[in-house]
């Protein structure tokens, strides 16, 4: 099933960004770049994540200007004009004319008129909102922009007085997430569950790091999602210990677990899921034991994703939960109070157990109003990933316990009452791991 978000929503996200702006501003944003990978080859494009958001327009040298009030429309891209010759090298442009017919633009112009145009839209409006500091060439050509403004003082002219960065209004905006973004991020975590038990029973097959890592993206593409959300982390042995180990390409040894941090994007949402399971379907008793705390703490954080709780609350109930299981397990001493206090976990817990999910993988928005933490509210998504890693160089626990890195992972939405867990689809119980890899 095809799911994305529609024309009417783009165009309802414009008209709340506007609704926020002063009445006689303009906001300026432009398109991602394209970024050269080596000599001629590009990276392959994707879009900027605020841009997405409010146009849902997939190519670069586009600009987007929304200025409240304009008789003529108010939301006016600026793009590549539609040529033939072109197109038969590089695909298919949208084109001015395609931009307000597909895309429900009010206006639209080719890019290599804005230098002509674009001013007179900036001029006579007292603020700009503008991503500044994002994309050092633009800002040099939007301040050209306002320079020949301000040159035409004399003639009347009147240059804007004030800029103001776009990302205070419009990331508050993307905090919160439509019934239309939670179906496509539903969509993506479906898709990355499949690829993760898919990666499960290849585990047994032995073979390398990257075997899982081609299991992964397989699985993605077969269900039209083209690319993964960031690189996929898979690390077996004592390479599960380092946080974001992406070499992928060491050899699966049976006694070994192996985490996988791994999710597919859709439609530019992302998916963020964490796994850890044996290379041979069944884990020992020490990595059993460990496992068993961290996936009690994620079960205790998930439980704190709630409306009126703040955003900390979900991480002060993992670790407590982490720090008294390390306790149990001999691996600290004394209260679990001194052991927090005194931030005796971090050898073992370093992290914290989530972050914002949506258009990016860490997503923006922020997690403190003033000096307290952020209240949850319904429509907000994030992770929750509890994790513990003993670093195969720790001599001050048992042998028996190092080079075990062990991380649990979902992806929630915020609801009314509670919370949604979008990732369930791929088991984490050690009962439900084994059965699963013996299947």
């Amino acid at each position: 099933m095809a799911v994305s978000i529609s024309t009417k929503e783009f165009a309802e996200r414009r008209r709340k960004l506007m609704g926020l702006m002063a009445p006689d501003s303009i906001a300026i944003l432009p398109a991602a770049p394209e970024r050269v990978r080596n000599r001629d080859v590009l990276h392959p494009f994707r879009q900027d994540s605020d841009f997405q958001y409010l146009t849902g327009f997939g190519e670069p040298e586009a600009v987007l200007a929304l200025i409240p009030g304009r008789e003529h429309g108010e939301a006016v891209l600026f793009c590549k004009e539609r040529n033939p010759e072109k197109e038969l090298w590089d695909g298919f442009l949208v084109g001015p004319e395609g931009a307000i017919e597909r895309y429900g633009l009010d206006d639209a112009f080719p890019i290599a008129d804005i230098d002509d145009i674009l001013p007179g839209m900036i001029e006579g409006r007292s603020r700009v909102y503008y991503p500044l500091g994002k994309d050092d060439a633009f800002d040099t050509r939007v301040m050209d922009w306002v320079k020949v403004i301000r040159s035409k003082v004399r003639a009347g002219a009147h240059p804007p007085g004030e800029f103001v960065a776009l990302e205070h209004l419009l990331h508050d905006l993307r905090l919160y997430k439509s019934a239309g973004e939670v179906k496509v991020m539903a969509k993506a975590a479906e898709i990355s569950a499949e690829a993760h038990c898919n990666a499960m029973k290849r585990a047994r097959k032995g073979g390398y790091e990257y075997n899982l890592e081609a299991e992964l993206i397989r699985t993605f593409m077969d269900h039209g999602a083209r690319s993964t959300a960031y690189p996929s982390i898979v690390g077996s042995g004592s390479n599960g210990c380092i946080l974001h180990y992406i070499e992928n390409s060491a050899p699966l040894k049976d006694g070994d677990l192996v985490l996988i941090d791994a999710g597919c994007e859709l439609d530019c949402y992302a998916s963020d899921i964490t796994r850890t399971f044996p290379v041979s379907g069944k884990f020992s008793p020490e990595q059993k034991a460990l496992y068993e705390v961290v996936l009690a703490a994620q079960y205790a954080a998930i439980d704190a994703v709630r409306p009126g709780n703040h955003w900390n609350h979900s991480h002060e109930a993992a670790l407590k939960v982490l720090t008294q299981g390390l306790i149990d397990l001999g691996l600290l001493s004394g209260s679990v109070d001194e052991a927090i206090s005194e931030e005796a976990y971090k050898p073992f817990f370093m992290h914290r157990t989530g972050h914002w999910l949506g258009l990016d993988v860490h997503d923006v928005g922020d997690y403190k109003v003033g000096d307290a933490w952020r209240e949850l509210e319904p429509g907000m998504a994030l992770t929750v990933e509890p994790g513990l890693y003993i670093s195969p160089d720790n001599t001050d626990v048992d042998e028996k316990w190092r080079g075990i890195g062990i991380r649990i992972e979902d992806d929630v939405v915020v609801t009314k009452d509670g919370c949604r867990v979008l990732t369930d689809g791929v088991p984490k119980t050690v009962a439900d791991i084994e059965a699963l890899m013996a299947d």
